[in-house]
């Protein structure tokens, strides 16, 4: 066995998508799929009897779903990355499931190479928040406009953050990079970076995921 190998779990209550999933990982170099589970009870029986680096998880199956079998994993088993597989993308219940543990999220109907792309990300201790996700859950977490002859009602910024670092918050959470973030918004890329680690310290948290997340629960998402 190939130590350098990165070890997958699938768990997906459809069988034909497991099977074109396990196809797909099969023919990449360098991913060997070590369990299959089509629910949340069989999930946490196989992460836990064969260790694996990354699990695919579908949040969505039946009986013991996969939010309840992440919990678990994430307390039984820490050592598991887990990335969460959507294909309408609940945007509550993802949000929920990178709050207990899920490294990252990945729609479906994604093109193979993020697939590959995203778990090699997991295992490197990164977190995975793809654009089309990402712009999928800020959209679904945006207040419904005001009417026309109704004034928006300023937002509460009890986080004492700039209006600069409120739109770069706004593009992180679209799943931007630094770069991206540089051009749209005229600046600098580590101009960027700084703007970042003071969001950072004012908010608390630790990762680009994790401030996706905060601003999403928090309404900081700007429109």
């Amino acid at each position: 066995m190939d130590t350098n190998e990165i070890r997958i779990v699938i768990a997906d209550d459809h069988p034909i998508f497991r099977d074109g999933v396990n196809r797909l990982l099969h023919s990449e170099p360098g991913f060997r799929v070590v369990g299959e589970a089509g629910d949340g009870a069989a999930a946490v029986k196989v992460c836990a009897s064969t260790r694996p680096d990354v699990l695919l998880l579908d949040v969505s199956m039946p009986g013991t779903g996969g939010l309840q079998a992440l919990k678990q994993i994430s307390q039984e088993v820490p050592s598991v990355r887990t990335l969460v597989l959507t294909a309408g993308l609940d945007s509550a219940a993802v949000a929920t499931a990178l709050e207990l543990g899920a490294r990252g999220v990945l729609l479906k109907g994604s093109a193979t190479p993020l697939l590959f792309e995203s778990i090699r990300s997991v295992t490197k201790e990164e977190f995975w928040l793809g654009c089309d996700a990402a712009g999928q859950m800020v959209e679904a977490h945006r207040p419904a406009p005001a009417p026309a002859d109704e004034p928006a009602a300023p937002k509460p910024n009890r986080y004492r953050l700039t209006q600069r670092e409120l739109q770069v918050i706004t593009r992180v959470a679209s799943g931007e990079s630094n770069k991206q973030i540089g051009e749209a918004l005229c600046m600098r890329e580590n101009t960027v970076k700084h703007h970042l680690t003071s969001i950072f310290d004012k908010t608390g948290v630790f990762s680009r995921l994790e401030l996706a997340v905060f601003a999403m629960n928090h309404g900081l998402v700007e429109a």
